[in-house]
């Protein structure tokens, strides 16, 4: 399971080998469930998750009781609740897998004690959050600028993998569509 986190750093920073085993030492590795929550909204989120395999979503539930999934994370990518890991507070976003899932976890007193020991990953860190932040405007920019349908048509151009594995209600929940009109755009798109 190590080994994917290896390969993914190593793609971004040069570690020397040898520093590898206490790199990783500090990550947990966690099974999860279908359904299973990493996080629920109102506590801490003590853990920043790399998926290793399946795929997270993160959601809130509105004031209506509908749950708005706002990200989603599949192999390779991180995810947190990063006010909440920051701070160290409550949170306002609970994380589940979407599907049976391997991720390591990154304890945040274990992330605070390993970036002093390896100051390098400082670099692959904020790589990772100017990459996570670039998409995340991307979407809100697609939100003002794409219609509805453009909205759904970019997305899938660009994550082709998301929308195959994402069940539709979900998908729907985080482009703000309702299910029946993400089938109405699908079906449009089909003929």
């Amino acid at each position: 399971m190590q080994s994917a986190l290896q390969q993914h750093i190593q793609k971004f920073v040069s570690i020397p080998e040898e520093d590898m085993p206490g790199i990783l030492a500090y990550f947990t590795p966690m099974h999860l469930q279908k359904k299973e929550n990493l996080l629920v909204e109102g506590n801490v989120c003590h853990s920043n998750y790399f998926v290793v395999k399946g795929y997270l979503r993160m959601f809130y539930v509105s004031d209506k009781g509908d749950e708005k999934t706002i990200q989603f994370a599949l192999e390779n990518w991180w995810m947190a609740d990063y006010d909440s890991f920051s701070h160290q507070r409550p949170g306002v976003f609970s994380i589940q897998a979407v599907e049976r899932a391997e991720v390591l976890a990154l304890h945040y007193q274990a992330q605070e004690k390993m970036l002093q020991q390896y100051p390098l990953l400082e670099r692959y860190f904020r790589l990772m959050h100017q990459r996570a932040h670039a998409a995340s405007q991307q979407r809100i920019r697609g939100q003002f600028s794409f219609s509805r349908e453009d909205q759904y048509l970019n997305f899938a151009r660009r994550y082709p993998e998301f929308v195959q594995r994402v069940p539709q209600y979900l998908l729907a929940s985080f482009l703000g569509f309702t299910p029946e009109y993400l089938s109405e755009i699908r079906a449009k798109k089909r003929s």
